[in-house]
């Protein structure tokens, strides 16, 4: 059964999203009760061997609250802009859309935005992006941040600027971290300016964990 978040996640500062389109990893997160939504990618999607029209609806279900973020993946524009017309309609006030950062989708952005589509810019890499995407409209920015270390050398940094952005535009954007790899990089991204992190389910619950809990749990145990 599932367990509703006390207060909801409304109002909240911080959240912890749910990087999966499996729905038993949804289920599990709904029992957790904390989790705040769901962030899906193509290749997630095509994991679970249905079409993501099946998929989405369910993870919305399965989760039970907070909005399950669809990421646009059509080779056109247009096709981009009618996938997410199509995806919308599917759970009104349920879906957000994750949309590439690129000077050709920021205008798709701006216009979903404001009609009041949660829009997520995603695979920013550099604070030109995200500059665009807060003038845009995107409610969230989401940087790859261990791919940005391998790739760029410091992805914390990435975030700690994206963030810098966020606050000097003024508006409601913020960052969420995407691509955490490890516990201790998932809590370096919030330190370094995430409002918000999306993980795998195995690094959600590893976050609860440390091996010295379980030692001092052990010796309690033995105690006669």
């Amino acid at each position: 059964m599932s367990i509703m978040p006390i207060g909801g996640t409304e109002g909240r500062k911080m959240s912890i999203y749910l990087d999966s389109a499996s729905i038993a990893e949804a289920t599990r997160a709904a029992e957790l009760g904390f989790v705040a939504g769901i962030t899906t990618n193509p290749k997630l999607l095509a994991r679970e061997g249905r079409p993501p029209e099946a998929i989405i609806p369910d993870l919305c279900d399965a989760l039970g609250w907070g909005l399950v973020f669809y990421q646009l993946n059509g080779p056109t524009l247009e096709e981009r802009e009618d996938e997410a017309r199509r995806m919308l309609a599917l759970r009104p006030h349920r879906i957000g859309l994750k949309i590439p950062c690129t000077s050709e989708n920021i205008g798709l952005l701006a216009r979903l935005a404001a009609e009041g589509v949660v829009c997520a810019a995603t695979a920013v890499f550099s604070s030109h992006q995200g500059y665009l995407a807060c003038e845009a409209g995107a409610r969230y920015l989401i940087p790859y941040v261990n791919r940005a270390t391998r790739l760029l050398g410091d992805g914390l940094a990435l975030v700690r600027e994206l963030a810098e952005v966020c606050r000097a535009t003024g508006g409601s954007t913020e960052v969420l971290a995407a691509s955490l790899k490890s516990p201790q990089e998932a809590v370096e991204a919030v330190v370094a300016g995430a409002a918000h992190i999306t993980a795998p389910l195995e690094l959600i619950l590893a976050l609860g964990e440390h091996p010295l809990t379980r030692q001092a749990l052990e010796a309690f145990a033995s105690i006669p």
